[in-house]
Parts: structure tokens; C-alpha cells; sequence
């Protein structure tokens, strides 16, 4: 089993001109002032009794010494009371949890002194009013701190330049601070009952000037641990950081959801409202204009920050991808200048350990593109921010090696069709440079502060997509925070055509409206022309922001892996490529003396691309786009599908799917893969789809629809007498059903019974936006209407083409289906 290890990360700003030149060092000698040579009263020893000769000690934020098997912070008294910034992450999990890195918690820290203890407290920010208002008092009431921990102090040492108090900090790692361990929703699934003190330990704490990183190895007692069952144990590594924050807070930005922006919120009673408001928001880096260029600044000539933005590349990164990383990385000094600064972001190699051996990607005052050999088909760029004024503090870019194969699959299935550079299993090195150079670009955004922006694709013209012209100029989408990935829309004859996104309008659009300075303005002053910014280009699609939604997609227009204004063309214009890409696999993926794995990968590339575009077009049936206004900007924020679109969804979900995709359906290529499978795999995908249209929430909104703009809309029994016709055509035409078909028929009455026992759907919390969802009371709705009159319908229709069918499979299956039928309306 994997053991968990723990970091622990301390930042600050402003400290003491020799902390940038702390040096780590194998021992301290204890050097004690006379006056310590006697006992305390209260127990506390002088400090050479506590920090030993045998003290190894890292220097920095805190002076960190390990005696033995026991750990001591020293702290400087000039920090106690300054606010730290704790973030807890799993970095090695158990198998069955997931992968490292993932954030666990974060909150605010407050260490303070007392005669005896030291106390750790849990700071809020999450309400708050000005020092100055006669409410702030209310708000510091209502907000007492909770102690986290308290210490007792083991020695104090005094000295004319700053004292400091030592104590022992074992026990926050070693014990079970639920704050600082397992999360609460493990503990639940996995039947966590207690930690085992035995079995767990601190791996390492290093101390560097603005942060400590503490490393621990926490077993816990599961009765149901997701591997390893017959231990009856879970281990983790957990990684606590704790960073000092800075001394003097950034300046806010405050939130707005036309653009998009990753922020925080906070309840500010201060405001003169007549209720309680939460203000949000943006986190970004602090990128500021030097006093001595701020003249230049105002006449818009570009201007270097006072600190710019770095990227270090992981020393463990195959030295011939770091080129193409850099360049993902500074690709966004484009954006940059539209906020008026020239080298904003800078991608820089580590210092080799021979010229400076204390360089670590731990320290945050570095951020790093950290290369990590795992088999996890991923990247993400995670950031640390300051909860007081969203500031970025740091933030270190996860890049997983299998990433590249994640990378070759879509852009073979994507492309391949036209492109010579990827109708093979492995790429050249420019090919996967350039598609590893895209990955960066967008990562390096999310730590920008930039979320994705899945309604931007939507607002190229589909066939502009095919234009080589267009795409050198926009490429596939305004914004590289869409997943737009490749082209897939191109097709073949399409000479000189861009085959993916780059920096684009929107994110330009977006960086300036974020981090272009207004000096002299206050957050509030900001806000006008902030605003004014936003309208100057309200309407235009080019400059929206559409939210990334998980689960029900209920605006067609944002969502993943799509293209163009139109999903029924693009899709169709995709379908037509996989129609290329299929007779081609066996021969792209010959190699002598290999077998079919690659064959058996990229076909199933082939059928996950298909389900994408079935996604598409079913979405958009029941679909409300969503286009946030302010009062100042006409027309409504929700809006339906028109109805003619939807009926065209339900047309190509018929013509490409419900009629049995014979052209997915290759011998020989099942010949080599598989020795079953074909008729799940076409199963799997048709209900998939079928389950979609006729999910609650599209249903609902069908019946909404319907009820606000009467013959305007897609009513839900116009929806399922469309489905039902394209589904059994067979019934009025005579025609023998098969295999495909039998399966799918039986899957729509299996649906309708469903439909029938459904129980309600509340509306689920949107987690900041990102979820939708269509609160239904099933019961009540019209919903099990009409689904109990079509299968009275399916019903009838099939006992009569039974009776005349000539074929005995299609009579078998249209006699049980009466019979399934009869026993869902008449249950004895």
C-alpha cells in the first residue's frame, strides 16, 4: 500500500532582510544567554536544556529542529500574531482513493502567545466589516476564533534583536487533527474509526523563508478500505503547507460573471445595504507598475511589472519537452500587453544544485511546472491565494507524464482524417511538442486565475472552421480555456487549415479586464469602468463567458469538446471523418511484431468521440441558453431552444444513431480486438443517448417550454411522439427489426417505465455555478402522462405488427414487448 506524505507550507511577504539568505545547516550549538541558565517557574527550561547540541536545524520562517524522534519550532515573537495561510493536500493516496495533489482544506492561522502556551487559531474572513464602522465590533463577536491547537512553550531565548519561544510540534502531525487529516468524506465511505498512532509518523519538515512544508504518514484503522482489505487499515501522505500572508493585503477586483474569473467571496456587513451582501472577488497575481514608470504607464506605453510573473521548469522534465513548456508558458505575455506590462510572465530553468543547493520546488516563493511520472492521463494548474484579498501566492503546475497519451488520442481521433501527422501511433517529437506547448498555454490560464470558458467555441461560425484563412487569423475557438481541442470540423481538402486553439480574443479580453492597474482607484471606484469594459463589447460572442456545467447540460451552447455555432453541422462534419478514420485504423496502426493494443485503443478513441458528438446535438433538446446581463443591457439572460433547432437535434439522432451506425460495425477490426462486444458497445452508446433526451430535467424544461411560450415550443409530447415514430418506425412500415434495434426498443420501454416510478428532483446546490440542475415534482408533472400513453401506444402498435410479421425474431420481440408492457401498466 502506498504511504501518504504530508507538506507543510508557510509564506509571508515582508520579513527581515537576512531571511531571503537563511542557509539550512546540519547542527546548531546552543548558544544560551546567562540569564537562561535557570529553571522558570512555569516549567519552562532554558534554551539550551531544550535545543540541544544534537539539534539538526533547518533555518528559515521558523527555525525547525529535529532531536531524535521530536520536532520544535522555534518562532520569532515578531510573528505571532501575523495571519498564515495553512493548505492541506494528499500527496501519495491509497490505492482506490485517486492521485496525490488533490486539496484537501484551507483556511487562515494565527499563532499567539501566552504566559504558558502558544496557541494555534483558526482565523475567518468569510465575514467582515471595515475597522472603522461601528458594526465591526458585531462582526468580531460573532467571528471568536476556535483554537486549533495549543502548545506548551519548552524555552524561550531573548536577545535585543527579536526573542523567540520554542515549542514541541509533534503532536499536530502525529495526532488526529481532523483539520489537518483524512477528509470527513473518506472517513464516512471508507469507515474510518480511528488513527493508528503506531503506524503513523512525520516523513520530514523544511523550513524556508516565507513557508514551512510538513510531510506526515497518517494510518487510520477502516473496516472498509478501498485496497488492501485484509489489512484493515488506510495509509496517506499528507502534505501541509503553511505560508505566511502578506503583511499589507493586494488590492481587490472585485467579481463579475460576464467574464470569467475564479474568486472568493466574502459576507461584508460594512456595506451600506439593507441586508447582508456577499461580496467576491478575483484571484490574480499581484502585478503591479513601478513608481518610476507610472508616467509612462498612463501615456500606454508597455511597462515591466515590479515583479513579474516566473515559471520554473521541474529539473525531472525530459529536456526535450522544456522548450515547448516555456513557450505554453510565455505565449501569454500577448495578453499581458493588453494590461499594458511587457514580461509579465517568464519561463526560467531551476538553478542546478551545484549553483545554489537550497533551490526547492517546495519553497514558495517559487512556482514550478512540476513533472510528475504517474500514469495519470492529466495536467491541472492549481494556485494559492490570500482569502483576505485573492492574491495569488504561488502556484505549482501538476504535468503527468501519460499526459501525451491523453494528447495522441484526441488529436489522432480529431484530426487523423485529414492531417498525414497523425495517422500513426506514435507522433514526432514537433508534432507532440506543439500539442504539449497547447496543454501548458491552458494550464498556465487556470493559474492566471482563469476558469474554462466552454461557451466560447460556440461563437465561430461552424463552416468558418474550415477556412484556412479564419483559423491562422482566429484559431478554433476565441478562447484556449474552452476545450475546443482540435479541429475536427476540417475535412479533407481543407488546405492550410488550423487544427487548434491559441491565445485568443477572449483571453486577452479577459487578462486586461483583470489585471490592467488603475492607480489612484479603490475597488469601488473600479467597478464603473470595469463595467464600461464588459459593455463596450456586450453581445459580441467573441467576448462571452459561458460556464463550465456538471451534470445536466442545460445551456447547449457551453459545453466541452464541442465546436462552432451549429452542433448538428459540426457534428455531422465529425461523424464524416470517423467515417474516414475507421477503414483506415488497422493500417495506421500497423507495426511488425506488435500486437493489436494500439488498434483496440484508438478504436475505442473512435467510439468516445462519436459519444461526444451524440452529446452535442441531444443536449441541446429541452436546452435554455444562459447569457448574463446587468440592467443595463437589453434582452433576457435565459432563453430556449428554438423549437425548429431541437426538432433538427431529434432528426440527426435518428438518421446517426438510432438507425444502427453500420459503418462502426468492422470485422475485421473486431477480428483482432475482441472476442465479444460489438452489439454491447452499440447498445451502450444508443441508450446513453435515449436516457439523455428523456432525462427529468430536459423534460421538465420541455414542459416549461411549453407552458411559457405555448405553440412556440418543443412541447414534451411533441419531444416523445417524435422519438417514438423514429424508434419504432418499423411497427408502421413492416420491416424486420434487428439486433441493434430489438436492443434499443427494449431500452425505450425500460426508460418509460422508469418514467412512471421516477421519484422527484430537487434543485442540487450549483457549486459556484458549475452545476445545474431542474427541480421536478414527478408525480405532479405531466411527465408520467405521457409516458404511460405511449407505451399504451407502443402497445397496441405491436400486438398488430406481430401478428403480420414474417420474421420469428421481430414477432418474438414485439409479443414480449405487449407482454413487458402489459405488466408495467397492470403490475398484478
Amino acid at each position: 500500500m502506498p504511504l501518504a506524505l504530508l507538506a507543510f507550507l508557510l509564506f509571508g511577504s515582508l520579513q527581515p532582510a537576512n531571511a531571503q539568505l537563511f542557509k539550512k545547516k546540519e547542527k546548531t550549538s546552543a548558544e544560551t544567554p546567562k540569564s537562561e541558565d535557570k529553571k522558570s517557574k512555569n516549567g519552562i527550561k532554558p534554551y539550551a536544556k531544550v535545543i540541544t547540541e544534537d539539534a539538526i536545524t533547518d533555518q528559515g520562517l521558523f527555525d525547525v529542529h529535529q532531536i531524535e524522534d521530536k520536532w520544535y519550532y522555534e518562532i520569532p515573537d515578531s510573528l505571532f500574531g501575523r495571519e498564515m495561510l495553512m493548505v492541506s493536500r494528499i500527496a501519495k493516496t491509497a490505492s482506490g482513493i485517486g492521485f496525490g495533489g488533490g486539496k484537501i482544506n484551507t483556511q487562515v492561522l494565527r499563532w499567539e502567545k501566552r504566559p504558558t502556551q502558544v496557541l494555534l487559531r483558526v482565523v475567518s474572513h468569510d465575514v467582515v466589516a471595515a475597522d472603522s464602522l461601528p458594526v465591526h465590533e458585531a462582526v468580531v463577536n460573532s467571528n471568536f476564533e476556535p483554537v486549533l491547537y495549543a502548545f506548551d512553550i519548552k524555552a524561550v531565548k531573548e536577545d535585543s534583536l527579536n526573542s523567540v519561544t520554542v515549542i514541541q510540534m509533534d503532536e499536530l502531525f502525529t495526532k488526529d487533527v481532523k483539520a489537518l487529516g483524512m477528509p470527513e468524506r473518506y472517513r464516512k465511505n471508507y469507515k474510518v474509526t480511528r488513527l493508528d498512532d503506531n503506524r503513523s509518523y512525520i516523513e520530514s519538515v523544511r523550513s524556508y523563508p516565507l513557508n514551512i512544508e510538513g510531510r506526515h504518514v497518517k494510518t487510520y484503522n477502516a473496516s472498509n478500505p478501498p485496497s488492501n482489505t485484509s489489512l484493515g487499515s488506510i495509509s496517506i501522505e499528507i502534505n501541509n503547507s503553511m505560508i505566511l500572508l502578506p503583511e499589507e493585503p493586494m488590492k481587490k477586483r472585485y467579481f463579475d460573471r460576464r467574464v470569467g474569473w475564479f474568486a472568493r467571496g466574502q459576507l461584508d456587513y460594512g456595506l451600506e445595504a439593507q441586508k447582508s451582501e456577499t461580496v467576491r472577488f478575483l484571484d490574480r497575481w499581484r502585478l503591479e507598475v513601478r513608481e518610476e514608470d507610472l508616467e509612462k504607464f498612463n501615456r500606454g506605453e508597455l511597462v515591466a511589472p515590479k515583479k513579474p510573473i516566473v515559471y520554473y521548469i521541474d529539473r525531472a522534465t525530459p529536456r526535450k519537452w522544456v522548450p515547448f513548456i516555456k513557450q505554453g508558458i510565455e505565449d501569454w505575455q500577448e495578453a499581458f500587453e493588453a494590461a499594458g506590462f511587457k514580461n509579465a510572465i517568464i519561463a526560467k530553468d531551476p538553478p542546478s544544485p551545484e549553483e545554489d543547493p537550497e533551490w526547492s520546488p517546495e519553497d514558495v516563493r517559487y512556482s514550478v511546472v512540476r513533472y510528475l511520472a504517474s500514469p495519470v492521463q492529466n495536467a491541472s494548474g492549481p494556485h494559492v491565494s490570500d482569502p483576505r484579498s485573492g492574491e495569488i501566492l504561488e502556484s505549482d503546475i501538476n504535468w503527468y507524464h501519460n499526459v501525451m497519451s491523453l494528447l495522441r488520442g484526441w488529436f489522432f481521433v480529431q484530426t487523423a482524417a485529414i492531417n498525414p501527422d497523425a495517422q500513426k501511433v506514435d507522433f514526432e517529437d514537433a508534432v507532440m511538442g506543439r500539442l504539449i506547448r497547447f496543454v501548458s498555454s491552458h494550464e498556465v490560464g487556470h493559474t492566471l486565475g482563469l476558469p474554462h470558458n466552454m461557451g466560447s467555441s460556440v461563437a465561430y461560425p461552424v463552416d468558418s472552421l474550415r477556412s484556412a484563412e479564419f483559423t491562422k487569423k482566429y484559431g478554433t475557438a476565441p478562447s484556449i480555456m474552452d476545450y475546443a481541442r482540435f479541429n475536427y470540423v476540417a475535412q479533407p481538402g481543407d488546405e492550410g487549415v488550423a487544427l487548434m486553439p491559441n491565445i485568443g480574443i477572449y483571453d486577452k479580453y479577459a487578462i486586461r479586464w483583470g489585471y490592467k492597474p488603475l492607480p489612484g482607484k479603490s475597488p469601488e471606484e473600479e467597478k464603473p469602468i470595469l463595467d464600461a469594459w464588459i459593455l463596450e463589447h456586450a453581445g459580441d460572442p467573441l467576448y462571452r463567458f459561458g460556464h463550465q456545467q456538471i451534470g445536466d447540460v442545460v445551456d447547449p451552447s457551453s459545453q466541452t469538446e464541442d465546436l462552432g455555432d451549429d452542433a448538428v453541422r459540426a457534428s455531422t462534419y465529425g461523424i464524416m471523418n470517423l467515417q474516414r478514420i475507421v477503414p483506415n485504423l488497422i493500417e495506421w496502426t500497423e507495426e511488425k511484431g506488435k500486437d493489436y493494443d494500439d488498434l483496440d485503443e484508438l478504436y475505442g478513441q473512435v467510439i468516445s468521440q462519436y459519444r461526444r458528438y451524440m452529446g452535442h446535438v441531444s443536449n441541446n433538446i429541452g436546452g435554455v441558453y444562459e447569457n448574463h446581463k446587468t440592467y443595463d443591457q437589453e434582452g433576457p439572460v435565459y432563453t430556449h431552444v428554438p423549437r425548429e433547432h431541437q426538432e433538427k437535434c431529434m432528426e440527426f439522432l435518428h438518421e446517426q444513431l438510432f438507425e444502427t451506425p453500420e459503418w462502426l460495425l468492422d470485422n475485421d477490426i473486431f477480428g483482432r480486438i475482441e472476442y465479444s462486444g460489438a452489439v454491447e458497445r452499440i447498445r451502450g452508446l444508443q441508450v446513453r443517448t435515449l436516457n439523455n433526451v428523456l432525462s427529468l430535467g430536459k423534460m421538465a424544461r420541455l414542459i416549461e417550454d411549453e407552458a411559457l411560450n405555448g405553440d412556440d415550443a418543443y412541447s414534451l409530447a411533441e419531444m416523445m411522439k417524435d422519438l417514438r415514430t423514429g424508434l419504432w418506425s418499423e411497427l408502421s412500415d413492416g420491416a424486420k427489426i434487428d439486433t441493434y434495434r430489438r436492443n434499443l426498443q427494449k431500452a425505450h420501454i425500460d426508460r418509460l417505465h422508469y418514467l412512471l416510478t421516477a421519484e422527484n428532483q430537487s434543485r442540487a446546490n450549483d457549486r459556484g455555478g458549475y452545476r445545474k440542475s431542474t427541480a421536478l415534482n414527478t408525480s405532479q408533472s405531466d411527465i408520467r402522462s405521457v409516458a404511460r400513453a405511449e407505451l399504451s401506444r407502443i402497445q397496441r402498435q405491436a400486438r398488430t405488427a406481430a401478428g403480420r410479421s414474417s420474421d420469428a425474431m421481430t414477432r418474438y420481440h414485439l409479443e414480449d414487448v405487449a407482454d413487458r408492457i402489459e405488466t408495467i401498466l397492470n403490475p398484478r
